[in-house]
């Protein structure tokens, strides 16, 4: 989260002018709120209604996440309570295409393509819906009249042509070579016992009572 903050409100690249700290300063605010409201609504979300029903707190920061990826593009075009919206979908978003990939047996134990595949898509999309024209921080919304919509989804849909062809070049020979995953045999004892030094993170409770 700290490092959003570098990259977020840091590509203003310089802030000696009102207007570029006035910028700088909307755009941590935007990084600031719809994480919140995107942890929150995942957080609640496990802990209420859907499992597991308890205080999730890995899902907690993968909906803070999925709130930071959704907000960065429109981050400095939007205004705070936009934001908040932004991050309140991201959140929902986040949680759906987490169950949704746990239901058709993918492999994403890291949840990586519903934080930032697609919340990454939401905050493309979300730019074309909000930010007002009339503020003049660069917004140019559909909801108020604005014609940005359009240019989002072309740009949504070069970039899933982009990486679906590239991933298919890479990871297709990587499959037939049997090289793009791990064997059971290997998965079943762990990455850090088979290959990794020290081959454990951290110490078990036996060995710290004995220390």
């Amino acid at each position: 989260w700290f490092g959003w903050y570098g990259f977020n409100p840091g590509s203003t690249g310089a802030m000696h002018t009102k207007d570029a700290a006035f910028t700088a300063g909307l755009v941590a605010v935007n990084t600031t709120l719809s994480p919140c409201i995107a942890g929150l609504v995942v957080f609640f979300a496990r802990a209420r209604v859907v499992s597991p029903r308890a205080l999730d707190v890995g899902g907690f920061c993968n909906g803070i996440l999925a709130g930071l990826v959704a907000i960065t593009a429109g981050c400095a075009n939007v205004k705070p309570w936009e934001a908040c919206i932004i991050g309140l979908v991201g959140g929902i978003l986040y949680q759906c295409c987490s169950m949704l990939l746990q239901r058709l047996k993918v492999d994403d134990v890291v949840d990586a393509f519903a934080v930032h595949g697609v919340n990454g898509l939401w905050a493309i999309l979300a730019l074309g819906l909000f930010g007002n024209p009339e503020e003049g921080i660069g917004g140019n919304g559909s909801f108020y009249g604005g014609d940005q919509f359009g240019t989002q989804i072309a740009c949504s849909l070069i970039i899933i042509a982009w990486v679906a062809s590239l991933s298919v070049l890479i990871l297709f020979p990587l499959k037939r070579l049997g090289a793009l995953r791990l064997s059971d045999g290997f998965q079943d004892k762990g990455a850090d016992i088979m290959e990794h030094s020290p081959a454990k993170a951290y110490n078990d409770s036996e060995n710290m009572n004995s220390a």
